[in-house]
């Protein structure tokens, strides 16, 4: 196994194993059309979602392109479209299932540079233990979850026995914007949703975990937010404020770091407020990969070059967010 010299938090995969199996179950749930070896499709409800390359399924072509971007070890975890129908009320765990052991068997041909994230069934909490439990027991590191579950968001009190439970078992948690971004704010469309969109959605769950009483309650909780963190680190110094104006004077800058975030970001020049709010040992690399195509080779010249820049403090490289990543995913008796 290569040493985890660069390790990518952020990545998607969804394969025709996954598919085959969901289709049974609902034929409108999300999955993957093999057109070809160089094509593929989301088909959702019969509909074509998006298209994709073969880094999305293909074990092979994923490693080619690690290789050529420098990327030791990557994060895998389902597309977030797969997520939310898992959450979806009335959707069957089977599609949870079926999608967690696509990441499994994709972490298996990987000989050990592929690590894995699962998806819940979370509109049925006792399902969703259980499946977290299996996805453990099967060598899975943590689970993503969208920013919101449902109509709930992250602090609602219903979700008390998935965050006691990640907790017990100490599975990271990575925190995906939903809907593309869509419904976040008033606008919709190119270029909001993913412009915007996605930013202030992800923002309202950072803003739940801090001001919201997740982090406090659960102490030992490891959770990182991807793209960047959203709006949050430009917005926290008003929530702080406005969360003082109301009376509440905790602690808030020692929640706020113990959260994580990667580098996908767009603009070396951010990841210096990266640094500031959250602390150099909570930056994650991330590349989302393989939906921005290069993105994986962008991101580790992003990070070289701001330190280069001084951005970044001397001596952060890709190595460094490496151990950052082996922490966040528990794992931090591997050598990095």
């Amino acid at each position: 196994m290569p040493s985890f010299t660069a390790v990518d938090v952020h990545a998607h995969h969804l394969g025709p194993d996954a598919s085959a199996a969901a289709s049974h179950l609902d034929p409108a749930a999300p999955r993957l059309v093999v057109d070809s070896p160089g094509e593929g499709r989301i088909v959702r409800g019969g509909a074509t979602f998006r298209t994709v390359r073969p880094a999305l399924w293909d074990v092979g072509v994923r490693l080619g392109e690690m290789d050529r971007a420098g990327i030791s070890h990557q994060v895998i975890s389902p597309v977030p479209v797969t997520m939310e129908y898992a959450c979806a009320p009335g959707s069957d765990p089977g599609y949870a299932r079926s999608v967690n052991d696509s990441v499994v068997a994709a972490c298996g041909a990987s000989g050990g540079r592929l690590l894995g994230l699962g998806c819940l069934p979370l509109h049925d909490l006792d399902a969703a233990v259980a499946e977290l439990d299996r996805c453990r027991d099967a060598g899975l590191l943590g689970v993503e979850i969208g920013t919101r579950i449902g109509d709930l968001e992250l602090d609602a009190p219903e979700l008390a026995p998935f965050w006691q439970a990640c907790e017990a078992t100490g599975s990271a948690v990575l925190v995906h914007p939903v809907l593309g971004g869509r419904g976040a704010v008033r606008r919709t469309g190119p270029p909001y949703d993913l412009g915007l969109g996605m930013l202030t959605d992800t923002a309202l769950a950072a803003g739940a975990l801090v001001f919201g009483g997740v982090l406090r309650t659960y102490e030992r909780l490891r959770i990182a937010l991807a793209h960047g963190c959203g709006a949050f680190p430009w917005a926290y110094p008003r929530l702080r404020l406005a969360a003082g104006i109301g009376g509440d004077h905790a602690d808030w800058d020692g929640l706020v770091r113990r959260l994580y975030a990667d580098t996908l970001v767009f603009d070396d020049e951010h990841l210096r407020l990266l640094v500031h709010r959250f602390g150099v040992e909570r930056v994650l690399l991330g590349s989302d990969a393989p939906f921005f195509p290069e993105q994986m080779a962008k991101s580790m010249a992003s990070v070289r070059d701001a330190a280069h820049a001084g951005v970044l403090p001397e001596g952060t490289d890709p190595s460094l967010l490496a151990r950052n990543a082996l922490e966040f995913l528990g794992v931090a008796d591997r050598t990095a």
